[in-house]
């Protein structure tokens, strides 16, 4: 293995902005923010970009010192006068750390952070409007489900953007992700790059943590997408009433202009009871009367399924996707939904579905088909319900058994762990488990703990499971293609697209499409295709 090295913060952020740098002055600037400047001097300075991070300003910028966590962001302002800042923005705590030291203009507002967006806008000009705007939030199902509203828009012939865990895109040109959803910085001048090239329409990733960080703040989604609501996250929100109430920000009038809601779950639900903007409801249960569109007719299609939407009026759309399981049966529903709802004729689009077959893209890490014999799957699965949704959809030969490689990450939510492990026993017959992401936790530790809870479900239920405890991760899925037959399924579950595993603050090369695709070879199987090493 060898160590990744990633692109620079800086140079990162190079691809987040306009090309075109157009200027807003100082005075104009502080209007928009409501900041009291500290001087009368540099009322007429230009200034052409905004950042929170020291590490990635540019020439030009405005700095908004933040309070974090441990330090103020103010503590690191030689730092982005080092890199090219013009002006700082920040809060009373950070105008006294600055004190009279300033060597450039200084603007002082009671929250830094509930200004970022304002600020952003007013600079790249996002403020006078956006490319049309489709929003998914959800626990599970988000990426796979903007990568399918892309596919969709572009079989209709629209210029795309997306936003989300696996790449940003530009009219098809790939910046890699850091974030599921960028800063408010970032975000608004990646937009403004989308529209000074002629970007239509942007599918977004929503994530509870960027309405947490207000990272969506001043935009407007065309229309707002609902998926599920499982544990997860809860090392930040505490309960799985508050995740609800966070995700539930996005369903507000000042955030979109319509919704469509999975009603399959008790948040979806209550979500499309209390939304005060026009909801369209979906199910994939045909006899739910909650629902406005359901999934009827539903039939296996290669790996994936064949199957009918059909509203309550009568209207009905033929559908397919070449993705395994039932939750890409309601990804792919959902996306459809959202495409109509923005107001595409529902003949046009039965139009695109039938000569372009649109939603049986490949999404990298999401049901990533490797092999067939036996059938082997990555999957960015990494909470319980995702487990218990990918176990589902995977279809062994006859006698065959499935075989599960995963792990729980490091200094994230620490309840979940034994709970995916006995989830992992109940949907599988041969379960390892390996590292994920450790961070900064000792690896053994995490695998103990996900181990313990398998182990308990085993000693409880009777279980014929084997349960193993592999590590390094790259050993434990070779392991498991070592124990299968051509009549099995394999499912390595939890980093998906990731081409890195950080372990005690390194970033190590790891890719679990080929260390899967490479085991499968090594032990005479065959994999479909040489899988793509990183995203550029």
């Amino acid at each position: 293995m060898v160590n990744h090295q990633p692109e620079s913060p800086r140079e990162l952020e190079r691809h987040l902005r306009p090309t075109a740098r157009t200027a807003i002055s100082w005075a104009r600037l502080c209007a928009a923010v409501q900041a009291q400047s500290t001087s009368g001097a540099g009322q007429d300075l230009e200034l052409t970009g905004v950042s929170l991070n020291p590490q990635t300003v540019q020439p030009g910028d405005v700095f908004l010192a933040i309070s974090g966590a441990k330090r103020h962001g103010a503590q690191f302002l030689p730092d982005a006068l080092a890199n090219g800042a013009l002006a700082v923005i920040t809060d009373a705590a950070g105008q006294e750390l600055i004190g009279s030291q300033a060597q450039v203009p200084v603007g002082i507002v009671p929250d830094v952070r509930a200004i970022a967006a304002t600020a952003a806008a007013a600079v790249y000009g996002t403020d006078a409007g956006t490319p049309e705007l489709f929003g998914v939030t959800g626990t599970n199902g988000k990426t796979t489900t903007t990568f399918m509203i892309r596919s969709l828009l572009e079989a209709l012939g629209r210029n795309t953007g997306l936003i989300g865990t696996i790449e940003m895109s530009v009219r098809g040109r790939i910046i890699p992700s850091v974030l599921t959803t960028p800063e408010s910085t970032q975000l608004h001048g990646l937009l403004a790059r989308m529209g000074e090239q002629d970007v239509q329409a942007v599918a977004m990733e929503v994530s509870s943590h960027s309405l947490s960080y207000n990272r969506v703040a001043g935009l407007k989604f065309a229309v707002a997408g609902y998926t599920n609501l499982t544990q997860d996250h809860l090392d930040l929100h505490g309960s799985m009433e508050e995740y609800f109430a966070t995700k539930a920000r996005l369903f507000e009038p000042e955030r979109c202009e319509q919704a469509v809601v999975l009603v399959d779950d008790q948040y979806g639900r209550k979500l499309a009871k209390n939304a005060r903007v026009p909801v369209t409801t979906l199910s994939l249960d045909a006899a739910n009367p909650a629902a406005q569109w359901v999934v009827e007719e539903l039939a296996p299609s290669g790996l994936g399924h064949a199957f009918t939407l059909r509203h309550r009026d009568g209207q009905r759309l033929a559908l397919r996707t070449g993705l395994p399981g039932l939750f890409n049966v309601a990804n792919a529903a959902l996306a459809v939904c959202m495409v109509l709802a923005s107001g595409v004729d529902p003949q046009r689009l039965q139009q695109v579905l039938d000569a372009h077959d649109p939603l049986s893209l490949s999404v990298p890490g999401r049901m990533q088909v490797i092999s067939e014999q036996p059938v082997a799957v990555v999957d960015f699965a990494h909470n319980s319900d995702a487990l218990i949704k990918a176990l589902g959809s995977l279809r062994p030969g006859d006698g065959g058994r499935r075989i599960i490689v995963f792990g729980a990450t490091g200094e994230r939510d620490t309840t979940k762990r034994p709970d995916m492990g006995a989830v992992a026993v109940r949907n599988a017959d041969i379960v390892i488990v390996t590292d994920d992401d450790p961070h900064d936790e000792d690896p053994a530790q995490i695998r103990e703990q996900v181990a313990a809870g398998a182990q308990a479900e085993i000693d409880a239920g009777g279980h014929g499971v084997k349960l193993y405890n592999v590590a390094p991760r790259d050993a434990a899925v070779e392991f498991a293609v070592s124990l299968a037959n051509p009549a099995d399924a394999i499912l390595v579950a939890g980093r998906g697209h990731e081409v890195s595993q950080e372990v005690a603050g390194i970033d190590v090369a790891l890719d679990d499409r080929q260390e899967l695709a490479q085991a499968l070879s090594k032990h005479g199987f065959t994999p479909l295709s040489p899988i793509a090493q990183t995203i550029d």
